[in-house]
């Protein structure tokens, strides 16, 4: 007679994240209801919230979530580290920096590298089994859960809503869709989505914005890489919110060329209760913008920016003020565009001192890439990115100077920022004839805005 058998032992995953701009992370709430579901038991850690505790690694699957640069730079070391403890344990990264930096993660000990569309291949390695294949021409189609966010810190814990009045708002995160029709060159969703976009349905949306309403939450950003891709789908959920959330709040991203598009929408956004619109502008230069493939003109920006104004929505710009093309007179023009626009108020002073970041797959390398003025150094797996060197050197010693000077101000307020930025500006140019503010300025009132405002 043979003895009975065994039954195994129940997996046991953990998720990992280690940055996502101050939110509470969705990367870890969605596939950990994904494995819920299956009975799979979870184990999630934001070590942007919490300390490193080994015990809490011990699991079979230990998977990172990857979603963007910084992100990904500060999950090396604890790569290393998990590994190191548990050597037997199955490694996996994922998001849309993972499979940007396959080589290096295997390299480290990762077993297992996936991309946007994560939830079904975590669930299906937790099963034992393998991911599926790639799914023809990019990512697959999920059915997708409403996200579980049991056990991760509470939403006070996390960047929330700065008000005007002094105030603040717990504020909550979640995805309407994901990825992006599409192709801007330095955006790192391209090569994982290629111009492709997921729609999340709007009950899971509009469930998961509940949940977090209930969690205390008075702000939602809706994180999707561009609101309006599908904008009827993006109307419908506002409109929904708007019923069934009065006095809650929320944020979007939305390109510039989709703001102008579909300026029909834009009082919808801010009837339903839109505080504010986040748009890469990148840069006020037409021919840089050209090489970015924006689909957008500075002339553009300009009247979107009038037209947030007309309707009294306010126009979050981001920007990347440091590229290979930068000279520093552009620099001071810049910084004298938002001044003029009136927006000093309205940009975050970190966006002031941003360089571009080359990562590997970026539509900018060769041979695809438009020409770049300076070469790039190879490949840097500490920095993951391809360095390069401005051809004039007095222009990354600004940048460094600006990212310096914001860096010691983070709690400053802006307007304090920006001037101390224009200084900087106008003594690296070489003179002191660098225009100065018109007199007859309107004055700037303070907008809302999250107070974590780090966008890579």
């Amino acid at each position: 007679m043979s003895p009975p058998s065994v039954p195994a032992a129940p997996i046991r995953v953990t998720l990992a994240a280690t940055y996502e701009i101050g939110r509470q992370p969705f990367g870890l709430a969605s596939p950990a209801a994904w494995l819920r579901e299956a009975g799979i038991a979870v184990t999630t850690i934001d070590l942007s919230r919490e300390p490193f505790h080994a015990d809490r690694f011990d699991g079979d699957l230990i998977a990172f979530h990857l979603p963007m640069h910084t992100a990904t730079r500060l999950a090396l070391p604890v790569i290393r580290r998990v590994h190191a403890l548990f050597p037997d344990a199955s490694l996996c990264c994922y998001g849309m920096y993972a499979p940007l930096n396959e080589p290096l993660l295997r390299g480290l000990g990762v077993d297992h590298v996936l991309g946007g569309e994560f939830e079904q291949a975590l669930l299906d390695l937790a099963r034992g089994g393998a991911p599926p294949a790639p799914a023809p021409g990019g990512q697959p189609r999920l059915r997708f859960r409403v996200p579980d966010r049991t056990g991760l810190p509470a939403l006070d814990r996390y960047a929330s809503l700065q008000l005007p009045s002094g105030g603040r708002r717990v504020a909550g995160y979640t995805e309407a869709s994901r990825g992006c029709k599409h192709l801007c060159r330095h955006c790192p969703v391209v090569p994982v989505y290629q111009g492709q976009f997921r729609i999340v349905p709007r009950d899971v949306v509009l469930a998961d914005v509940q949940a977090q309403v209930d969690a205390g939450a008075r702000h939602v950003t809706f994180g999707d890489p561009d609101f309006f891709n599908g904008v009827g789908h993006a109307i419908a959920i506002v409109e929904a919110f708007g019923r069934k959330f009065p006095g809650v709040t929320y944020d979007v991203t939305i390109k510039i060329e989709h703001l102008l598009r579909h300026d029909a929408a834009l009082p919808v956004l801010r009837d339903t209760g839109c505080l504010f619109v986040v748009s890469a502008v990148e840069s006020i230069d037409d021919a840089v913008l050209s090489r970015l493939d924006k689909g957008h003109t500075r002339d553009d920006f300009e009247r979107v920016a009038a037209r947030c104004r007309q309707l009294g929505l306010t126009l979050a710009p981001t920007f990347i003020p440091f590229t290979p093309w930068t000279t520093a007179a552009g620099y001071c023009e810049l910084l004298r565009t938002i001044d003029r626009l009136d927006m000093v108020h309205q940009v975050a002073p970190i966006q002031l001192t941003l360089r571009l970041l080359i990562p590997r797959g970026s539509r900018l390398l060769p041979p695809d890439g438009p020409p770049l003025p300076v070469p790039l150094g190879p490949f840097d797996e500490h920095r993951l990115v391809y360095p390069w060197r401005h051809a004039d050197p007095g222009v990354d010693e600004l940048q460094m100077a600006a990212a310096d000077l914001v860096g010691r101000r983070l709690n400053a307020p802006r307007s304090g920022v920006f001037d101390e930025l224009w200084s900087l500006a106008s003594r690296f140019l070489g003179r002191t004839g660098v225009e100065r503010r018109r007199s007859g300025a309107r004055a700037r009132a303070a907008v809302p805005y999250l107070n974590e405002p780090w966008y890579c």
